[in-house]
């Protein structure tokens, strides 16, 4: 189950266009996460004159203690960021790449046919703490113990859980206890830690001090790295000194494409950032703004668009460093032409092959700052508590990105050594007349691409606040075939429909021949900050399926 797959608890979600909480609004910085102490933290850097980098930095530090179920420096960072001294954008992928060791002829030896989501055979490369450095030595202004400071603080002092962190941690107790460091680390007495409950993680609080010590090579050469390897060789895994000493994150330059007079800016393959653009362009062409977000018609469109998109990040993403991937065909507004021809608008569709473009469980956080420098950043260990094994005493759990390589060895996605996996983690910003205008993202692994898309849509068609854009009930569409080559779901897969959507809308949906269930709460996790382009001032919305919430000075 990904970190940031939908939990259920008993909260309530507003019907589309209406919102329970306020906008948040300020002039200065802003910040939007899921934990208000990692809010917290970040504006007291920036209050203290660090920059959106350091603050992002800190916050993500202090996310990796109080919501440990979700990220950590065990796994991968993605982030944009807009420099406003230069006004440019700069991508960063900070994931890790596939132990030299693996390859497809090593998981044949062990009767595989696809990669175990748990385990040691389930590790990648963490890349979190090198870009942590790429960011802070580019663009930072702080040093990095002054920025790790709160987190150590809280893993050492302890703090207390909130309500949905609270509840993935229970969900994910059963695996944790099959692991001994693991339920060492996060289950105390045996059982994890109540809403409420203060929690403590002086392993975690030893590591961080050690990286505000000896910085990135304390991770990758040092200490930490050679307990690393020893863990890895004791459990069966096949990371190596090597392997760490050579991880680098990779400077990529965003994708975009135009939607209803912005630009929505991504980032290029090993993830699935142009999934949320194809989906954009297939939808571009449609009078959402007159169907509204009460109406079968838009969730249908929608629906549709989404399994076309999911039908090519299927079948053609990968790391463009080890296979072709036609990304500027796939975002193109000619291939969006021909596939939006696929749609039927009284029928839903199964079994939608790729097309031919040739021819034709995470956090996020948004940080802008007084100058409008811009970072929009996901971090993740992929699902609960990644491959759920935390190495020895050193207080974080490693993550399964690396379960997310095929088997098959004509996918572009097929396992190498040294490569990056089909990575699920994006985060976006919107520009404005060449200007930032909207930094924000969706968690929930498959449901990233399409969470942004319903936000925008929200926003740009519908005219609904920055809250109650990210707030508004949402249909998430399960059953899309996934570049590991797990099977698809049969038929046209299912519609998970939200609480406060008319059913109306989902008798419509059924009468069209979706296969169609109720939920209390879908996947996500948005935040986001938008740029007023008249005033300057910041807009932030933070949703309640997650425990955070938007805070600026």
């Amino acid at each position: 189950m990904p970190a940031d797959a939908p939990v259920e608890t008993p909260r309530h979600v507003r019907r589309a266009g209406s919102a329970g909480r306020s906008v948040v609004y300020t002039t200065h910085g802003m910040v939007a996460t899921s934990q208000p102490l990692a809010v917290q933290a970040a504006l007291d850097v920036l209050r203290s004159g660090g920059n959106a980098v350091d603050a992002a930095i800190c916050a993500n530090a202090v996310l990796g203690v109080v919501e440990p179920m979700s990220c950590g420096i065990g796994g991968d960072l993605i982030a944009i960021v807009w420099e406003a001294r230069t006004g440019k954008m700069f991508g960063l992928d900070a994931s890790g790449r596939s132990p030299r060791r693996a390859t497809l002829e090593s998981m044949r030896s062990r009767g595989l046919a696809e990669l175990p989501e748990a385990g040691p055979l389930s590790w990648s490369v963490p890349g979190t703490v090198d870009g942590w450095e790429a960011l802070r030595a580019r663009f930072g202004s702080r040093p990095l113990p002054e920025l790790l400071q709160p987190a150590i603080a809280l893993a050492e002092e302890g703090f207390a859980v909130t309500e949905v962190i609270a509840a993935m941690w229970h969900a994910s107790a059963p695996e944790l206890l099959a692991f001994p460091d693991s339920a060492r680390t996060y289950l105390p007495d045996g059982r994890p830690p109540r809403a409420g409950g203060i929690f403590r993680n002086r392993d975690l609080a030893a590591t961080y001090r050690e990286l505000a010590r000896d910085g990135r090579d304390g991770f990758y050469r040092g200490r930490i790295a050679r307990d690393l390897v020893a863990f890895s060789e004791t459990n069966g895994g096949l990371l190596s000194l090597d392997d760490l000493a050579d991880t680098s994150a990779s400077w990529v330059d965003p994708i975009g494409t135009e939607y209803r007079g912005v630009r929505v800016w991504e980032l290029p393959p090993p993830g699935q950032g142009i999934t949320p653009l194809q989906i954009l362009n297939i939808l571009e062409d449609f009078d959402l703004r007159s169907l509204g977000p009460f109406s079968a018609d838009y969730w249908h469109l929608f629906v549709e668009a989404k399994k076309i998109a999911y039908a090519d990040r299927a079948r053609f993403i990968a790391d463009p460093s080890k296979a072709r991937v036609p990304v500027d065909a796939l975002i193109s507004k000619v291939y969006a032409k021909e596939r939006r021809r696929l749609i039927d608008p009284a029928r839903a569709r199964s079994g939608i092959p790729p097309g031919d473009p040739v021819r034709g469980d995470t956090v996020y956080l948004s940080v802008v700052d007084a100058e409008r420098n811009c970072v929009s950043l996901i971090q993740s260990i992929y699902q609960h508590f990644g491959s759920r094994m935390v190495p020895g005493k050193l207080g974080f759990a490693l993550q399964n990105r690396g379960s997310q390589f095929s088997l098959d060895p004509a996918h572009p996605n097929r396992l190498e050594p040294r490569k990056r996996p089909f990575h699920t983690i994006i985060p976006a910003l919107a520009t404005r007349g060449g200007k930032p205008w909207f930094v924000f993202g969706v968690m929930g692994a498959d449901m990233q691409p399409q969470g942004q898309v319903q936000v925008l849509v929200n926003l740009l068609d519908f005219g609904m606040s920055v809250q109650a854009a990210g707030e508004a009930p949402r249909i998430e569409h399960l059953g899309s075939p996934t570049p590991t080559g797990r099977a698809e779901a049969e038929g046209g897969g299912l519609v998970v429909v939200e609480r406060g959507i008319p059913e109306e809308v989902f008798a419509g949906l059924v009468r069209r021949g979706h296969q169609a269930v109720w939920t209390e709460l879908n996947g996500g996790g948005y935040q986001g900050i938008l740029i007023d382009p008249e005033t300057g001032a910041l807009q932030g919305g933070s949703e309640p399926r997650k425990d955070g919430c938007a805070a600026g000075y």
